[in-house]
C-alpha cells in the first residue's frame, strides 16, 4: 500500500506561478518537489535531487498563490525532482482539486505503486521513458529502474488518464536504432503521444543540436519507430 502523509509534509523546491507548456492546453502553475531517486548525468534540475534538503517554501504558500489565481489558472503541475517520492502528494492533489484546479504530474515512473494511488486524482501525466528498458539503469543510475518504469507505463495506459511519454536523447546515450525500436514497442503497447526531447548534456557540448537534427530528420522521414513522434525543443529535464 502506498504511503500517505498530509500535504504540509511536502518538500517544495520551487514554484512557477504560470506556465503554458507543462500542462497541455492549460494555463498552470508548477510545484517543483524536492528529491529524486534518479541520477541522470544530464539532469537540468540538479538542485532538486537531494531529498534531505529542506523545502524552499511551504504548502501554505502554494495554497495562498492558488487562491489568488482562481479564475486565472486552469491547473497545477507537480514536477521535480520526483513528486511520487513524497508521501504528501496524494493529499496535495486532493486539495488542489478541491480548489477547482485540474491536476498534472511529471514523473520518472520509479514508483508504480504510488502512481496507482495517485492516478484517480490526476487529469494528465507526463511520464519520462528515458531509455530502452535494458539501458534504463545506465541512464538513471538506479538498478531495476527499467522494470519499474515499464510497470508505471502499463498502469498509465490502462488508467484512462490523459498522458504523454517523453524520451530525452542524444546519440551518445544509446544508438538511434535503439530509440526507433523503443518507439515501435511503445506504439505496440498502446502509446499514442510520444515526445522526443533533444538532450543538452553538459558532459557532451553540442549534444542538443546534433540530437535535434537527427530527431527531426528521423521524424520527417517517418523512420520505423519515429513516425508520428513529436520533437520538442528545450533543455533536458
Amino acid at each position: 500500500m502506498a504511503r500517505s502523509a498530509p500535504a504540509e509534509a511536502l518538500r517544495i523546491g520551487g514554484l512557477t506561478p504560470l506556465t503554458t507548456i507543462d500542462f497541455p492546453g492549460k494555463l498552470a502553475a508548477v510545484v517543483f518537489c524536492q528529491g529524486c531517486p534518479w541520477r541522470c548525468g544530464y539532469c537540468h534540475n540538479p538542485g532538486l535531487l537531494d531529498a534531505a534538503q529542506p523545502g524552499a517554501l511551504g504548502w501554505g504558500d502554494v495554497l495562498a498563490l492558488l487562491r489568488q489565481r482562481r479564475g486565472l489558472l486552469d491547473g497545477v503541475v507537480f514536477s521535480g525532482g520526483e513528486p511520487l517520492a513524497q508521501a504528501g502528494l496524494p493529499d496535495a492533489l486532493a486539495q488542489v482539486r478541491a480548489l477547482g484546479f485540474a491536476t498534472a504530474l511529471h514523473t520518472g515512473g520509479m514508483y508504480p505503486e504510488r502512481l496507482a494511488a495517485a492516478l484517480p486524482l490526476l487529469d494528465w501525466v507526463g511520464l519520462d521513458v528515458k531509455a530502452p528498458w535494458a539501458r534504463m539503469a545506465a541512464v538513471t543510475g538506479a538498478p531495476g529502474s527499467g522494470e519499474r518504469v515499464r510497470a508505471s507505463l502499463a498502469l498509465l495506459l490502462a488508467s484512462g488518464v490523459a498522458h504523454e511519454c517523453r524520451t530525452t536523447w542524444h546519440p551518445g546515450l544509446f544508438p538511434q536504432e535503439e530509440l526507433q525500436a523503443l518507439g515501435t514497442e511503445l506504439r505496440h503497447l498502446g502509446l499514442r503521444d510520444w515526445v522526443l526531447q533533444p538532450c543538452a548534456d553538459p558532459r557532451l557540448p553540442g549534444s542538443a543540436p546534433a540530437a535535434r537534427q537527427a530527431l527531426q530528420q528521423g521524424v520527417a522521414q517517418a523512420l520505423p519507430g519515429l513516425a508520428g513522434a513529436v520533437v520538442r525543443g528545450g533543455p533536458a529535464v
